[in-house]
């Protein structure tokens, strides 16, 4: 049976990186009527997505809660662009990422929910290993010190839930925009039936912040000595 890890950023870290950027385009926050909530809770970036030959682009260019209606169109226009099935929370970013970057990054550099970034080099190591789903997309960073290092960012959509034996005073989702404020438990259970087989590297689909991985990439990650994150096995039911 498939074991599964929470992945986390390091307490303490030798890497010095920092981040000062953002995705070219995003789908906007909402307004929902029904539930009253204003919100954009979509941590899930698409960086191969490119949005630019739509009428509507400079719609996904400025942050903004749209009504429920006008977003429900925005977020059916890109809908074809990105993987089936996909959630597109409101806030849902597309696009390279732009922006400035100091420091030095680890080979794996999961500082940044909206932003995991990782080396070419471990990026194909991981692959040849035979770690499944990964995939990693060029960024337009600009870095001011010489000699600054190609870094990739990974595409890492949502998939599985937690299971809710954890969430037992999780309140329903709104049924109309899908607002679902809860949070994180202490003792995470993930749902098993729920739990992706095709890949070994996902964000949870209600909680996007949230990267899992498999003991697939976990030894993997050991024995290729790229270990900078922390990890902690997850019960499934």
């Amino acid at each position: 049976m498939t074991k599964f890890y929470r992945l986390r950023a390091p307490r303490q870290s030798r890497y010095t990186g920092h981040l000062s950027a953002t995705h070219k385009w995003a789908l906007p926050g909402l307004r929902c009527p029904e539930c009253k909530a204003t919100w954009a809770g979509g941590f899930t970036a698409y960086p191969g997505v490119d949005v630019s030959a739509l009428t509507e682009r400079g719609e996904y260019e400025v942050p903004r809660p749209e009504p429920f209606d006008e977003f429900t169109r925005l977020r059916e226009r890109v809908r074809p662009l990105v993987p089936p099935e996909s959630p597109l929370l409101p806030g849902t970013k597309f696009g390279p990422l732009v922006g400035t970057a100091t420091g030095t990054f680890s080979p794996l550099f999961f500082y940044y929910a909206e932003m995991p970034l990782v080396h070419p080099e471990a990026l194909e190591r991981l692959r040849v290993a035979g770690v499944r789903g990964l995939r990693g997309f060029r960024t337009e960073l600009r870095f001011r010190q010489r000699n600054p290092p190609e870094l990739l960012e990974l595409e890492i959509p949502p998939h599985g839930r937690l299971h809710p034996d954890c969430t037992p005073e999780r309140p329903p989702r709104c049924p109309k925009c899908g607002w679902d404020d809860f949070a994180f438990p202490e003792d995470p259970i993930l749902d098993a039936a729920s739990l992706p087989a095709h890949t070994d590297l996902f964000r949870l689909s209600d909680f996007e912040t949230i990267f899992i991985a498999t003991e697939r990439f976990i030894d993997t990650v050991r024995r290729l000595d790229l270990e900078e994150v922390d990890f902690r096995e997850l019960p499934t039911r």
